[in-house]
């Protein structure tokens, strides 16, 4: 198993509070959920159409990590694994509310120039929830998981029950669209700035 936690390190005091978890002490699952989720209702965020259906995945998300504590296996971080649970309970949600409707195969999508969706690293955190929030629960989802979590087409493929295709274009879509909403909004913004 593992040896005593050094306290400096921030990796060993998360096992020290998953262990104290796994041992259904209440103070250290609060100290767990108050660690993390902030950072995973940002995660939930960038899924749902509003705060309250980020609030619902969090909570959600939050049940599934206490009931699958077992399964954690003390061999990588913490925090990405809460992280993958909160994605996969994103995805979830928009299977079972039936709000994720991808649309059909395009045979040929130019999705060659897929490092231009690396654009979203230069804007703040709040700026993007925003943005993303505009674009259909489809090419959202998709983006959220090529862009911001690096899954292949074939991982969202297999996860969202789609074809390759269907994941391809989807991010074209999701590209596109986004591309138009973030010129309107500058243009938006520099129309009030001249005001």
């Amino acid at each position: 198993m593992h040896s005593e936690p050094d306290k400096n390190n921030p990796l060993d005091q998360h096992y020290a509070l998953v262990y104290k978890c796994l041992k259904n002490d209440r103070k250290a699952q609060t100290e767990l959920y108050g660690l993390f989720s902030r950072k995973m209702f940002a995660v939930c965020m960038r899924y749902a159409n509003d705060y309250d259906t980020a609030s619902d995945i969090l909570q959600d998300g939050f049940v599934k990590v206490f009931n699958s504590l077992e399964k954690f296996g003390f061999d990588g971080s913490v925090e990405g694994w809460i992280r993958r649970i909160m994605v996969n309970t994103a995805i979830d949600y928009f299977r079972r509310a039936s709000k994720l409707h991808m649309m059909a195969d395009i045979d040929e999508v130019d999705v060659a120039d897929s490092s231009s969706v690396h654009f979203l690293s230069q804007l703040e955190s709040q700026e993007i929830i925003k943005v993303l929030q505009q674009l259909p629960a489809g090419y959202r989802t998709v983006l959220n998981l090529y862009a911001l979590e690096d899954y292949s087409h074939k991982e969202i493929a297999g996860m969202l029950g789609i074809s390759e295709g269907t994941s391809k274009s989807q991010l074209a879509r999701a590209k596109s669209m986004l591309k138009s909403l973030l010129i309107k909004r500058n243009m938006n913004y520099e129309a009030a700035g001249n005001n």
